[in-house]
């Protein structure tokens, strides 16, 4: 098997609730929404399995059997690189249960980001190594994401040294690195419970970090000393994975890039 770290991909439903662009689209899950022809789900694993870096690839879903109906997969499973593993009611309980029996580093990202590509995935995998990373959150910058689309995300974190966009992926270099996940184990959607965020972060971290006081490395600083381990942001060049599928709009720019790679690659 290739590949030294292993791939989570979250693909949950979020409270157990059907998605709007999943009831649009007919299917029972979002990460089924169909994005230039394949599932959502099929692009983000595509990516995984061309990376020469990732090694097993485990998907986190309510329904294991959803995976038995993507033929696309089914050389995957058939390999044993692609496993299927029972998603708990919460994101943070779903993370630690599949992380169960897995190999470190663990790659963590989510079904709907299917700009992911395999040259992201060895920016962010080489972003953490120059760090001497203990966990770390991929970002890219204000003007990669709208070089790479104008329309391609609108919500933006601002600080001293510029504006960033979260790229829904995540790196954990080992079992002791869950330890700031295991934080949030009680449950339910972090925004709804701010006192346990501002309990795991600290008031004035999270007050720094909302507005954007000090530069993006100086926050992270700040939560790994929360932490007591080394939180690092690593900033991906490519702008594209950072617009997920949420909603309609971004489901239109995503196939319109996604539309423009295979043209490109048709064209070589």
């Amino acid at each position: 098997m290739p590949g030294t770290a292993t791939a989570l991909v979250l693909a949950g439903k979020r409270d157990g609730a059907t998605d709007p662009l999943a009831q649009a689209a007919g299917v029972t899950h979002k990460c089924l929404v169909p994005v230039v022809g394949q599932p959502m789900l099929v692009h983000v694993i595509e990516a995984l399995a061309a990376s020469p870096r990732i090694g097993e690839i485990r998907v986190a879903i309510e329904d294991v059997a959803v995976l038995d109906t993507l033929p696309q997969l089914r050389g995957l499973r058939n390999t044993g690189r692609l496993v299927a593993i029972p998603a708990r009611p919460n994101l943070v309980d779903s993370v630690l249960a599949a992380t169960d029996g897995a190999r470190f580093p663990l790659l963590i990202t989510t079904a709907d980001n299917v700009l992911l590509t395999p040259d992201a995935l060895a920016e962010m995998l080489d972003g953490c190594a120059a760090q001497g990373a203990n966990a770390a959150v991929a970002f890219t910058r204000r003007a990669s994401v709208l070089a790479a689309h104008p329309q391609g995300q609108r919500k933006f974190y601002r600080f001293a040294d510029d504006e960033f966009s979260n790229c829904n992926t995540y790196w954990l270099k080992d079992a002791k690195a869950l330890a700031a996940a295991e934080t949030f184990r009680s449950g339910g959607q972090f925004v709804k419970h701010p006192m346990r965020i501002i309990g795991a972060f600290g008031l004035l971290n999270l007050i720094r970090f909302r507005f954007g006081i000090g530069t993006l490395g100086q926050a992270f600083a700040r939560f790994s000393r929360r932490f007591r381990m080394v939180i690092a942001p690593v900033i991906l060049s490519d702008g594209a994975v950072a617009i997920d599928v949420d909603n309609a709009r971004s489901h239109g720019v995503a196939s319109e890039l996604l539309e423009r790679r295979l043209a490109r690659v048709e064209a070589a």
